[in-house]
């Protein structure tokens, strides 16, 4: 059964499923919630239980059991980041604005709009860097599929936002086990795939505007 979420770190909770779990269903579960998160709009309810904690403590609970391997993991967290924006995607694309428009709440909305005027600026980066930003991990997507992004071009974002978050940040939770400093340097890590990816777009951006 899922623990409430108020008393320890968010992390340290999802890391106390485990034992009323066993392997097998903490891998659907995990899996489960990361698909959910973008591909049905879950993340944007309860973003803690969908995220970036999930994925950290899915590796803390890898370095603690010898039940749960750490690559299996990792690499389900990426596929199901993966499929879940395509869904996400396909979702935008065929449905359009009236399936975003039924979302309800200040808090959405405002998500939605940023999450518009995010892709509208980066575009292709948008797919990737919007996989470690909370809101735009669950409207980018979608917002893709409404814009009519070439599919190749969004296949590619998602297959490295998908990798470097879900994959990252799972070994980078395994290894935040037997070395303290990786856990304090977590974000940190997520922040170099951020402005890595944003300095790229920067120089895409001027590359394309001086041959415009």
């Amino acid at each position: 059964m899922l623990l409430p979420i108020h008393t320890a770190s968010i992390s340290d909770q999802i890391s106390a499923w485990y034992p009323g779990l066993g392997p097998l269903a903490f891998y659907l579960v995990v899996w489960g919630l990361v698909f959910a998160g973008t591909g049905l709009f879950i993340g944007a309810f309860v973003p803690f239980i969908t995220g970036d904690s999930l994925v950290f403590a899915a590796g803390l609970v890898a370095a603690s059991s010898n039940d749960v391997n750490i690559w299996v993991m990792a690499i389900g967290v990426g596929l199901a980041a993966w499929l879940g924006d395509q869904v996400g995607y396909t979702l935008g694309r065929h449905y359009g604005r009236p399936y975003l428009d039924k979302r309800k709440g200040k808090w959405l909305k405002a998500a939605i709009l940023k999450s518009e005027g995010f892709y509208e600026r980066w575009g292709w980066w948008a797919v990737v860097i919007g996989r470690f930003m909370p809101w735009a991990r669950v409207f980018v997507p979608p917002i893709a599929g409404i814009a009519r992004m070439n599919y190749y071009k969004f296949f590619s974002g998602n297959l490295v936002g998908a990798v470097a978050w879900g994959v990252g940040l799972t070994i980078t939770g395994y290894f935040a086990a037997s070395i303290p400093a990786v856990k304090s340097a977590s974000y940190g890590i997520a922040a170099f795939f951020i402005l890595g990816s944003i300095i790229a777009g920067i120089r895409s951006w001027l590359k394309n505007r001086r041959a415009a």
